[in-house]
């Protein structure tokens, strides 16, 4: 019932979000000066946080419209390569296809749709053609579609390198780091032209016994049937996904938002007083990040409840007992697949060691095919999202495709 409980909640409260946003948006028609009276803005700014306070279900645009390549804005559209129930593979193809070398990104499934990356996706575009795996939200996928586990998730990363063709690169970001491995081993040794010509794990969970975070403990601390008793729930009737099993987007989000509550109060409260002075851009600054950090997306209950036991609990990846559709997986069968992995300093999701951790698992890759970095002053967005991203971590992960490309 819990799913439901949500939704009934979710109901109860739309008649105020829209009178709220209906108010408000009045108020928008009104001259500029009507906002700089205090009450009026205050009013304004009440209105506006009423009618953002609830969650989306649907996937954000990207909104790449365009890039820039050589001194000229290049046109880019959103390409479906490849699409089954659960996910698709998007391209984002520019106008004129310019020889670039083509990486795949990798993405979470963790309650967040693929957007998230869109400041990953962002760095990538101007000098690689690149490719998402844009997951869907499982309740919007019918029972008649079948089961989403950790194995298909892994069939998936291989189907999609696949699609893409040989002499691609993978680029994993945050939880599927295992996944990509797996799929890379699993696609090593069987001598698939398509297995990518280099590897990029970034703040993902290859070993999560070293340095554990509380996100690690937590994990350790349960059963797994005590993760399917208290936190799986049915998709109601009203969606397209109706009996299906699934990890709720919302229970995820609540997780992650308790992790750091203190810094999301207070973002509030910031995002409320910009409003109230009607000092735009940062009020904007701060809806743009919530925007997308409230659209969520469940996940199959065997997808979940499979990668807390596989990866967070009995860590078979790391300790060599991984199988894949009853098939030992074998890192070691990677030979000339390059290796490069990213960490970040401040990182209590996947602390350090975790991901350097497939340094040891792909004991056959020439030393001179792999490479760490480990990055000062930042937590785990900041490993591939930002400033220092930008600036310090794409460099050495754009040095590795060119040259492997």
């Amino acid at each position: 019932m819990r799913y439901q409980a949500f939704q009934a909640q979710t109901d109860l409260m739309a008649p105020a979000r829209l009178a709220a946003g209906l108010a408000n948006a009045a108020l928008s028609l009104g001259p500029p000066w009507l906002r700089q009276i205090p009450t009026v803005g205050h009013a304004g700014a009440m209105w506006e946080m009423i009618s953002r306070a609830g969650l989306t279900h649907s996937r954000p645009d990207y909104g790449f419209k365009s890039v820039r390549i050589g001194g000229e804005d290049v046109p880019v559209t959103e390409q479906v390569v490849s699409s089954t129930p659960f996910g698709n593979l998007v391209r984002f193809r520019k106008e004129g296809d310019p020889p670039q070398p083509r990486v795949l990104l990798v993405a979470p499934l963790s309650g967040h749709f693929a957007t998230l990356l869109r400041g990953t996706v962002e760095t990538l575009l101007p000098e690689n053609d690149v490719y998402i795996t844009d997951w869907r939200n499982a309740r919007d996928a019918p029972l008649a579609a079948g089961a989403f586990g950790f194995d298909d998730y892994v069939a998936h990363v291989i189907a999609f390198l696949e699609a893409i063709g040989p002499g691609s690169h993978l680029i994993g970001v945050c939880q599927p780091c295992a996944h990509a491995l797996a799929a890379v081993a699993i696609m090593a040794e069987d001598d698939n032209a398509a297995t990518p010509v280099s590897m990029t794990l970034m703040a993902g969970p290859v070993d999560t016994r070293i340095n554990p975070t509380k996100v690690n403990a937590l994990a350790k601390t349960r059963p797994i049937a005590w993760f399917e008793k208290e936190l799986i729930a049915t998709v109601p009737a009203r969606y397209a996904g109706a009996g299906r099993r699934v990890y709720p987007g919302f229970v995820q989000l609540t997780a992650f938002m308790m992790m750091n509550i203190g810094r999301h109060v207070d973002a509030h409260i910031d995002m409320y007083s910009h409003l109230a002075a009607n000092r735009v851009v940062e009020a904007d600054a701060a809806k743009t990040f919530y925007d997308e950090y409230f659209a969520v997306l469940d996940l199959t209950a065997e997808f979940y409840l499979e990668t807390v036991s596989r990866v967070f609990q009995d860590h078979l990846l790391a300790t060599g007992d991984l199988k894949w559709r009853g098939r030992a997986v074998n890192p070691g069968a990677i030979r000339r697949t390059a290796l490069f992995t990213v960490e970040g300093e401040r990182d209590d999701i996947c602390s350090v060691g975790q991901t350097v951790a497939a340094h040891a698992l792909c004991e056959n890759i020439f030393a001179n095919r792999k490479r760490h970095h480990l990055q000062p002053g930042v937590g785990h967005y900041g490993v591939f999202n930002g400033k220092k991203w930008q600036s310090q971590i794409y460099p050495l992960v754009r040095n590795l495709i060119l040259a492997m490309d």
